[in-house]
């Protein structure tokens, strides 16, 4: 059995980076363009004349990328906008009378305006651009604008992630990254307009910046590092087990990946394939590191007991590979996305199934869900009243003001006793 500590940053770190993050909103606050044109020369190393990206260079980046990707990314748009079309058929407006003359309802309202951030890293992600536009988009948020950190060896985005942006159907790109990008969002600058909500993963900084505007803007989530856990009995593949693992080691050395199994056969099977793997990938060195500090294999007695670990911990991702899936499922409630099966590894939940990849990290999945189509609407509410159904509120009204004191409370209700 692999049981390895997990690590986070120190308290001195993490005072660092608040710190930090702080300074960069309160310049791109006072200086605008100028400061994030500044930030993205002594952050990313780029020279920028502006940050809007033009809409022509959107279309010009079609020519800079395989034809496979542009058809593989409009396939998996056409998933993302499918499902979320059909969820957002489970949202409809409300108007009930709950008293003869007391007419009460909601309405749906989708936010005005959006930021998405797309991060950029070693590799370009526009499976991102995708996962955060097309939900806004299906839920008709008036204004989508979209931002992305220049990428090493072009001169600003990376073309796919540029595609990605248009077939998502995006209004408006702009060139910058970092707790600097998520500041000019919130505050707005003279070409970037502040919005309502900004959604996106992002690493450290990103995530800090998020924490530090929320209430000046909504967000998202406040994501971690990339979570997998799986629950698997003795009739899983290991070398599936180990690759799926490995998925999500790759992402980043803090990402974490565990397996819960009641077969010390697995885990040894398992133990013994990942190093393996390992050697036949490009990313296999930084997977293994990756899985030595963060991975853990927990042999558990009964699949009861697997399902127990999984909801204390609830995973971002949750895989459930046993010969009882159903029974096993049909316990489990605290997950960002469940993955079921041989056949549903979570690489396609990142790419191409159609829900989410945007999802609750660091045990919140026990309180919130991932990125979604409702992520973008409102749920207003709304009452009417007549001279009969004000009768039959307006004495428990004022007396219940009354007990706690609000008497300006108590007299409009007063004002309205017929």
């Amino acid at each position: 059995m692999h049981i390895v500590k997990e690590t986070g940053k120190t308290g001195a770190d993490a005072v660092a980076v608040t710190e930090l993050v702080a300074s960069l909103i309160a310049d791109v606050r006072a200086g605008g363009d100028a400061a994030v044109l500044a930030l993205t020369r002594k952050f990313d190393g780029v020279e920028l004349e502006s940050l809007k990206v033009p809409p022509q260079a959107l279309k010009d980046a079609y020519d800079r990328v395989e034809r496979q990707t542009v058809e593989s990314l409009e396939f998996a748009a056409e998933q993302l906008r499918s499902f979320a079309s059909r969820q957002l058929t489970c949202f409809r407006a409300l108007e009930c009378e709950t008293l003869p003359g007391v007419t009460l309802g909601h309405r749906l309202i989708p936010v005005r305006s959006v930021g998405a951030y797309v991060p950029a890293g070693r590799y370009p992600l526009p499976s991102t651009a995708l996962h955060a536009v097309i939900p806004a988009r299906v839920a008709g948020v008036g204004h989508v604008a979209a931002c992305s950190p220049p990428s090493q060896g072009f001169d600003g985005i990376h073309p796919a992630v540029l595609v990605g942006l248009d077939i998502a159907g995006v209004d408006e790109v702009f060139c910058m990254g970092g707790a600097q990008a998520i500041a000019a969002f919130a505050c707005g600058t003279e070409s970037v307009p502040a919005v309502d909500l900004i959604v996106g993963p992002g690493n450290t900084f990103v995530t800090e910046a998020k924490r530090q505007v929320s209430g000046r803007v909504g967000i998202d989530m406040l994501a971690g590092p990339s979570e997998v856990l799986i629950i698997a009995d003795g009739s899983a593949d290991p070398r599936c087990v180990a690759v799926d693992l490995l998925a999500t080691c790759e992402h980043d050395p803090s990402s974490i990946a565990w397996l819960v199994t009641t077969s010390q056969g697995l885990a040894q099977a398992v133990l013994d394939a990942i190093p393996l793997e390992c050697r036949t990938l490009g990313t296999g060195e930084l997977a293994l590191r990756t899985w030595i500090d963060n991975g853990r294999i927990i042999l558990v007695d009964s699949l009861e007991e697997a399902v127990a670990v999984s909801e204390d911990f609830a995973p971002e991702h949750l895989q459930v590979m046993t010969e009882r899936d159903d029974a096993v499922v049909a316990q489990l409630s605290n997950y960002g996305s469940l993955f079921v099966g041989f056949y549903a590894p979570v690489a396609y939940g990142d790419y191409v199934s159609g829900t989410n990849h945007t999802l609750p990290t660091m045990h919140s999945a026990k309180f919130m869900n991932g990125l979604w189509v409702g992520t973008f609407l409102k749920t207003l509410s709304i009452q009417t009243l007549t001279a009969e159904g004000s009768t039959r509120l307006a004495a428990h009204c004022a007396h219940l003001a009354g007990v706690e004191g609000l008497l300006a409370h108590q007299r409009s209700a007063e004002l309205r006793m017929v």
